[in-house]
């Protein structure tokens, strides 16, 4: 299971499908607070099978392996370009006749000096990348924060310092010889060329840089939460599904296991901590302990069989219809009971049954798929900022060499740049702020956009994609969304219910007192569907002397679930008419007013029950 290393600190360990084993200059082995250990290997069953890995067995090692190979085939290169250059240039410094041999009125000596830089410089930089890498993993001046910018940003530095030696090393050789006015010509378009190529490349530094920050802080102030919530469930569900407590420990040695993270404070997590988490959430489905280490529930049918399986496990006895906080406590701390068993509808009265616990298993199943299709969309959203932004890049790069060489103007290429870029950068901007800083929802939440109520399907960096209720795409394209007004069920707090009737209004007050407390002890007694407050009003009295009245009661939900929004209010309208019939009153229910002729039949409107005599 997990570690607890000290009152704070937390260890959660992690596979990697894409790296199993492990690879030297990876990221560190050690992370405080979490741990990641990537070389454990261990069969688990999952619960679902989020989107990175819907993908038949063996293919993420078949990918692995190509990579591999196709890294090695271009090490072994390097080194027999490198070797074979190495041989020229000792040639051309201890034969005769290779000393007297000039290109361009340049030694031979100096052209392998450029050539090994240029094709070579890759595999020396990449031994003092590494070098580098490995004095700051061991440095105990630096925190192991600072291992996340320095793992994603090797690459980069790595090409600038290539890049830097290439241009030192071309100045050097070629600008002090004495040429041609053509041949100069042409040697200083290759040196602009070369610096407006390594001014790019610090601009892509720098934008990897940027890029880094914004995701971490985007995911840490947009996922955290749920995220961390994942975790702790993952945990506490694994736990259950195996043997009680003081058996578990031989049972669990070796399963991947990711242990409750509640206490931790989105304030305290550093970047590299909070990568841990969201890959551990997006690349692997929730695990239990289970014989079917293959299988992968992939639907809520299945997540409620599995629901039924440990709810026989967790039972004191086979045909038990209830458990309790001490039935948890067998498998869990008391610190976890705390925390899950007021999610399970009717905790109040101190017992679970069959039926809420399976809804809270696919209730877990359900926010883990939404979870993990929103951080899939989200790497694939900054996957296609990171390509717009290279574009740009590119072409400023382009720009820039341009006016190095005085082919344009300035006000040339600011007229070229505005056509091009004013109309999309603008796009590019608006769509970055709705996305990423407004980030109005996630998939699968259910929103309110011009008055249709939808879910969404599919977050892109340039549109957004909706499913009706008849199950209907619509896209949107962000730059219109990023004006309108948009309703979210999910991030809504538990919501309000109005039921607005009539009754005649001869009925005496008595009698209404008395449907006043009837109403309340039903929703008392309801605790799980409804919260005790509410209010019953009359209204208005109507011409057609009928009191108009209204009940305003609040669920213990807000109205992501739609189906169960309708289930509920449908019991409540029974429940009413079942209490007016008691009383005595009379009353006639009419149909649900729609008006067919909007778009906003789609909006959750409260159903008018219209009772008279």
């Amino acid at each position: 299971m997990a570690e607890k290393r000290s009152s704070e600190e937390v260890v959660v360990n992690v596979h990697s499908e894409e790296n199993p084993k492990g690879l030297k200059g990876s990221a560190p082995n050690e992370i405080e607070p979490l741990d990641l250990d990537p070389q454990q290997n261990a069969q688990v069953s999952p619960i679902m099978s989020s989107p990175t890995t819907d993908k038949p067995p063996g293919a993420s090692t078949e990918k692995d392996k190509r990579r591999m190979t196709k890294k090695l085939k271009r090490v072994v290169i390097e080194w027999l370009v490198f070797l074979l250059l190495s041989g020229c240039l000792v040639a051309s410094l201890t034969v005769d006749k290779l000393q007297n041999i000039r290109v361009w009125d340049l030694e031979t000596w100096k052209g392998c000096v450029l050539l090994m830089v240029t094709f070579c410089g890759m595999l020396v930089t990449r031994w003092f990348m590494c070098l580098v890498v490995f004095l700051i993993e061991n440095s105990f001046l630096v925190g192991k924060r600072v291992m996340y910018f320095v793992h994603g940003l090797k690459y980069c530095v790595q090409v600038c310092i290539w890049l830097s030696s290439v241009l030192v090393t071309w100045v050097l050789l070629f600008l002090d010889v004495k040429r041609s006015k053509t041949a100069t010509k042409i040697l200083d378009y290759v040196t602009w060329a070369l610096v407006s190529i390594l001014i790019g490349a610090f601009l892509w530094l720098l934008k990897t840089l940027l890029l880094m920050m914004f995701t971490s802080s985007f995911h840490k102030n947009n996922f955290f939460d749920r995220v961390q919530e994942a975790v702790s469930h993952e945990y506490i569900l694994h736990a259950l599904s195996g043997p009680p407590l003081m058996e578990n420990a031989e049972e669990t040695k070796g399963l991947i296991d990711k242990v409750k993270v509640h206490k931790l404070k989105q304030e305290k997590v550093s970047s590299w901590h909070m990568k841990v988490l969201v890959d551990a959430v997006a690349n692997s489905g929730l695990s239990v302990i289970s014989n079917e280490s293959d299988k992968a529930i992939t639907n809520e049918v299945e997540a409620k069989h599995l629901a039924y399986q440990i709810f026989r496990n967790i039972a004191p006895r086979p045909f038990n219809r209830y458990i309790d906080e001490d039935d948890l406590l067998r498998f869990v701390t008391k610190e976890e009971v705390d925390l899950v068993f007021p999610l399970f509808e009717g905790s109040n009265t101190g017992e679970i049954d069959r039926k809420s616990f399976k809804n809270w298993v696919v209730n877990v199943f359900r926010d883990r798929r939404a979870l993990a299709f929103t951080l899939f969309d989200t790497k694939k959203a900054l996957e296609q900022l990171n390509k717009l932004v290279s574009g740009v890049l590119i072409v400023v790069t382009f720009i820039i060499w341009l006016l190095l060489v005085g082919t344009a103007t300035t006000r040339v290429l600011l007229v070229i740049a505005a056509f091009l870029f004013g109309e999309t950068c603008k796009t590019i901007f608006q769509v970055v702020i709705f996305v990423f800083l407004m980030h109005p929802f996630d998939v699968g939440d259910r929103c309110v956009v011009d008055g249709a109520q939808m879910m969404v399907e599919e977050i892109n960096i340039l549109t957004t994609t909706f499913l009706k209720h008849n199950n209907e795409k619509l896209y949107y394209p962000n730059s219109v969304l990023y004006s309108k007004a948009i309703g979210n069920y999910y991030r809504s707090p538990d919501m309000g219910e109005d039921i607005d009737f009539c009754i005649d209004s001869k009925t005496p007050a008595e009698t209404i007192g008395m449907l006043r407390k009837e109403i309340k002890k039903h929703l008392e007694a309801n605790g799980a569907v409804w919260y005790p407050r509410h209010l019953v009003l009359v209204t208005e009295i109507g011409n057609d002397n009928k009191l108009k009245m209204a009940l305003h009661c609040q669920h213990t939900m807000n109205y992501q679930d739609y189906g169960v929004r309708k289930e509920r209010r449908t019991d409540l309208i029974i429940e009413l008419k079942r209490i007016l019939e008691e009383l005595g009153i009379k009353y006639s229910i009419l149909p649900e007013q729609r008006n067919l002729n909007q778009v906003t039949q789609d909006k959750p409107d409260s159903t008018n029950a219209m009772l008279e005599e």
